[in-house]
């Protein structure tokens, strides 16, 4: 294993550990890659099926999730079968990767003429290139699907094909506070349903519980406004401040989200929340040994908060991952 794939896989451990809060379970995190776009030959086999649903629990969305799985494990013929009278784009787009070749990728570029606007057709339409060897323009439709509609799944996970060197999805803001037990004890759909709730009519500390459940659903957008709505309700308080830095995480412009986090650093020096963001965000970005040194300055500014301890076990799995 890469130094880089070794430093990838202690973030999918750590950040999966500390994140893992409400809605943690609703959306499967693929964390496999796409390659670089210079491969110029056909792939074999089907293309990768990247559905967006969410924690969305209708009859549709169910039987969606079914041919999911059977679609990753290569019954495509039961896929097809499953969703052949299903109405809706998603189930369209299943039925024409269940077919493929055939005619699935003049389908589905009429599709995308059908829906300019749709980051899950733009993405498909771009993985159904780069899978006949159209490498550029299948940047070209993921360009198309990361724009469109950003505050979607579909969005992030184009913007991952184009940026095959950060680690897949975005970071999410970890507070140091947890979520109530009674959301933990709730299914995915009635927890967000709940911290919605408490978002409208709660305080700071609520806002930031449903933008951290925001953006594990990949809804960046949404999240940021929960987090500047915390901002507004606790201005002093960093939590809020730095959720809205990270928030802005953008792989097509990193300083984004660093240039206003890096001089939080001197603002707030004692809040490990800072410094532990800053170590995650460089994780995430492959640059280990400058993440390195901001967990140790967050475990060094509260060794016995919660995101002191988060940082601990970032920098013990950094160590026994050999990641230098």
């Amino acid at each position: 294993m890469s130094p880089r794939a070794r430093v990838y896989a202690v973030v999918a451990v750590c950040a999966a550990g500390a994140a893992a809060v409400a809605v943690g379970g609703a959306i499967a995190t693929r964390t496999h890659r796409a390659g670089s776009p210079s491969v110029v030959k056909p792939r074999d086999g089907h293309p990768r099926l990247e559905l967006d649903l969410g924690v969305r629990d209708d009859p549709l969305a169910r039987t969606l999730r079914r041919a999911q799985s059977l679609y990753d494990r290569k019954r495509y013929d039961d896929a097809h079968a499953l969703v052949a009278r299903e109405p809706g784009v998603e189930a369209r787009v299943v039925r024409l990767f269940a077919e493929w070749p055939g005619s699935s990728l003049p389908s589905l570029e009429e599709l995308a003429l059908a829906h300019p606007h749709d980051s899950f057709v733009d993405l498909h339409l771009g993985l159904a290139r780069y899978w006949t060897g159209q490498n550029e323009a299948a940047v070209t439709a993921w360009r198309t699907a990361d724009r469109a509609q950003p505050d979607t799944m579909s969005a992030i996970r184009a913007e991952d094909l184009l940026h095959p060197d950060f680690f897949p999805g975005r970071p999410t803001f970890v507070p140091s506070f947890g979520f109530p037990a009674r959301i933990a004890r709730l299914s995915a759909p009635v927890q967000l349903r709940e911290l919605r709730s408490d978002a409208r009519g709660g305080g700071a500390q609520a806002k930031i519980l449903y933008g951290v459940a925001l953006q594990r659903l990949g809804r960046p957008v949404s999240a940021q406004r929960q987090y500047e709505a915390a901002v507004r309700l606790a201005p002093r308080d960093p939590e809020p401040i730095v959720a809205a830095a990270v928030a802005r995480f953008d792989k097509d412009d990193l300083s984004a989200s660093f240039s206003r986090l890096g001089p939080l650093a001197r603002r707030y020096p004692h809040a490990p929340t800072v410094r532990f963001h800053l170590g995650l965000m460089l994780l995430w970005i492959g640059r280990p040994a400058e993440a390195r040194r901001q967990l140790a300055l967050a475990v060094k500014a509260g060794p016995r908060t919660p995101l002191g301890r988060e940082a601990k076990r970032f920098l013990d799995r950094l160590a026994a991952g050999g990641t230098g």
